[in-house]
């Protein structure tokens, strides 16, 4: 799967046929890492939009979180709210803490009933990937393939955000891939890995385990050492 030329992303002869138009990798992509129930080649844009879970996924775990703490729903604290004349966030935070002990993201989930959601929380999976990208189209297959493997990996779990791209087992998130600056993707890995090689350790603050990173800044660098930290993290956080 190669092309001689791709006017999507401008690559020459012996691009890999991965681009902003054409969103396929090569087929051998991820296969060395096949799990219980890969049957599929590596896929089509489809693919990974299908397998993707946008801002709707944490609406549900707020909501989910306000109904287990307080034993009412949404629907419930937000007619409340009308009721007491809330006007603004700032003063449904201020009675649903002093009044009622709840704060958070149980609070978000009422709080964007009443006042609606924010523009980029109704974007869909598409949406939210071009706009990380939509100056930077040299950097995109990058992207492209590592939502690839993602889709085409038994229990890999994608989260698209504003920034960037959440990668979760059942278990736990494991990678983010983030557009760092203006020629870099990161990797940031949740991996009981050395540092070595292309695998870099990162200083982060106490309690946060994502101290190992890959740093991408062309296509070519999409390759077999580095489908394997993903694999190597997704099987850790299982």
């Amino acid at each position: 799967m190669w092309k001689s030329g791709c006017r999507g992303c401008g690559n020459g002869a012996n691009a890999p046929e991965v681009c902003a138009r054409v969103r396929r990798v090569p087929a051998t992509w991820g296969r060395q890492w096949k799990r219980p129930g890969y049957d599929r080649g590596m896929g089509e844009t489809s693919d990974f939009k299908a397998a993707a879970k946008t801002w709707q996924t944490m609406v549900d775990s707020n909501q989910a979180l306000l109904l287990r703490k307080s034993g009412h729903d949404v629907l419930w604290w937000a007619e409340q709210g009308r009721r007491q004349g809330v006007k603004n966030d700032g003063e449904l935070r201020d009675w649903m803490r002093d009044e009622h002990g709840i704060t958070g993201y149980a609070q978000y989930a009422v709080s964007w009933e009443l006042f609606g959601y924010p523009d980029f929380m109704l974007r869909d999976a598409d949406e939210l990937i071009d706009g990380q990208y939509v100056n930077h189209p040299r950097l995109r297959p990058i992207a492209d393939a590592l939502l690839a493997w993602s889709a085409e990996t038994e229990g890999v779990e994608i989260q698209m955000r504003k920034g960037y791209v959440s990668l979760h087992s059942p278990r736990r998130k494991f990678a983010q891939v983030t557009r760092t600056n203006n020629t870099t993707v990161d990797i940031a890995l949740r991996l009981d890995a050395p540092a070595e090689g292309r695998l870099e350790a990162v200083k982060v603050r106490e309690g946060d385990f994502f101290d190992r990173r890959v740093r991408l800044k062309k296509i070519d660098d999409v390759d077999d050492e580095v489908l394997g930290y993903l694999a190597k993290a997704l099987d850790q956080n299982s």
